[in-house]
């Protein structure tokens, strides 16, 4: 069993992958710029406990990071409860993942979307286009030869709604459940037809441009659309596509790339 986690700029996503691929968790904790190492490690041995994990049963771990400062401080605290250094994504680890970007390497891209475009290329029938909904929304596309051919960024639904707050004296606080109405009748529902089919709606409309990308570049399947992240399971029924909704994307794609630097060390 390893213990993989994906490092963003609100929660760390933490779970535990046995040797079948069986993940147990995922569990969800906060990104804390200022925590130690060992106070992680704290937090993270509490939780193993919770999800019925021993320590002794962790034979390595990997990290997919967009937070610098935690990576170095967390790969500390993977240390201290395995005993053994963790992978970590962009440092010199093979991915296996092919990227045809403009002066781009897979080292040199996100973690997180590195591993959720490996895992897409090995769970799915490709050309996929897959939509990470967290803290920044991520749309990428893996080609139907397993080539990552990239993607786009815009903020997520929870930054666009914070973005609003902020710069609004009257408007309340919301939660991101559906609004009785799609055209509104009240201010409450209003922003929350407004954020959910806004986001719902930007996700159909560059779903719609990158299908048509490629088509005119001969990928002639129809693209196979994944979402997963933080809010993936809560925005994408409002889409207008058929969209797969697989909350273990990541964790997966983490998986597979351990496994892979496991058999080039053997």
């Amino acid at each position: 069993m390893i213990l993989a986690a994906d490092i963003g700029n609100t929660h760390i996503e933490l779970g535990c992958i046995g040797n079948d691929g069986t993940i147990t968790g995922p569990v969800q904790m906060s990104t804390d710029r200022v925590e130690t190492a060992y106070e992680y490690a704290a937090e993270i041995r509490q939780i193993l406990h919770l999800i019925g994990v021993r320590r002794e049963e962790l034979e390595g771990s990997v990290i997919s990071s967009v937070v610098p400062g935690v990576t170095v401080v967390m790969r500390r605290a993977f240390e201290i409860l395995t005993g053994k250094e963790p992978y970590i994504l962009g440092q010199n680890i093979a991915s296996g993942l092919k990227v045809d970007m403009d002066g781009i390497t897979a080292d040199q891209i996100a973690g997180d979307l590195v591993a959720t475009a490996v895992a897409a290329g090995e769970e799915y029938i490709l050309p996929a286009i897959i939509i990470d909904i967290g803290t920044a929304t991520t749309i990428t596309v893996v080609n139907r030869d397993k080539v990552y051919i990239g993607g786009c960024i815009m903020p997520g639904p929870g930054t666009a709604l914070k973005g609003m707050l902020s710069d609004t004296s009257l408007l309340p606080a919301i939660d991101f459940s559906a609004p009785k109405r799609v055209i509104a009748r009240d201010t409450v529902d209003a922003m929350k037809s407004g954020i959910l089919f806004g986001a719902a709606g930007a996700i159909d409309g560059i779903i719609d441009r990158y299908a048509e990308t490629l088509r005119q570049e001969s990928q002639d399947r129809e693209p196979t659309i994944i979402a997963t992240g933080g809010m993936g399971r809560i925005i994408a029924p409002y889409c207008m596509h058929r969209i797969v909704v697989d909350d273990n994307l990541l964790l997966k794609g983490l998986w597979i790339i351990w496994q892979r630097n496991q058999e080039k060390e053997q």
